[in-house]
């Protein structure tokens, strides 16, 4: 892969050479859409190797952060996400991945790992203020 640091601004976001910008802890954010419904199935995080890894095999991999350790999404479960297609946005540090799903994408067995709507009435405004102190 280039060198990120090498482009200019212009080739960086209207050139054809894909040149990732991991962030300072190594890694990119990952936006996996169903590739029919373009539903989001997950957001996770994916380094140089599970990028590389996820090219190659075109089922997607991530970078787990807890675990530290390069993880194929479904390698326990076999619910795994066949890659169909790849976009890279203008900066080259998020991708959004259009993916065939084979059975529920959540570690909860829900289908998408969006599954819960926030409640516009909620008071939950003393959970916010512990999170922000």
């Amino acid at each position: 892969m280039p060198d990120p640091a090498t482009l200019t601004a212009s080739e960086r976001e209207k050139g054809s050479r894909f040149a990732p910008k991991f962030d300072q802890a190594g890694l990119l954010t990952a936006v996996v859409l169903d590739v029919d419904t373009r539903e989001v199935l997950v957001v996770a995080h994916m380094n140089a190797e599970a990028l590389a890894a996820t090219r190659d095999s075109g089922v997607v991999h991530f970078w787990s952060r807890s675990r530290r350790t390069l993880w194929m999404k479904g390698e326990t479960s076999g619910n795994t996400l066949a890659v169909d297609e790849i976009l890279v946005d203008c900066d080259q540090d998020a991708l959004v991945i259009h993916a065939t799903p084979a059975g529920p994408t959540c570690h909860t067995g829900a289908r998408s790992c969006f599954y819960r709507r926030l409640d516009p009435e909620a008071d939950d405004a003393e959970a916010l203020s512990r999170v922000l102190s």
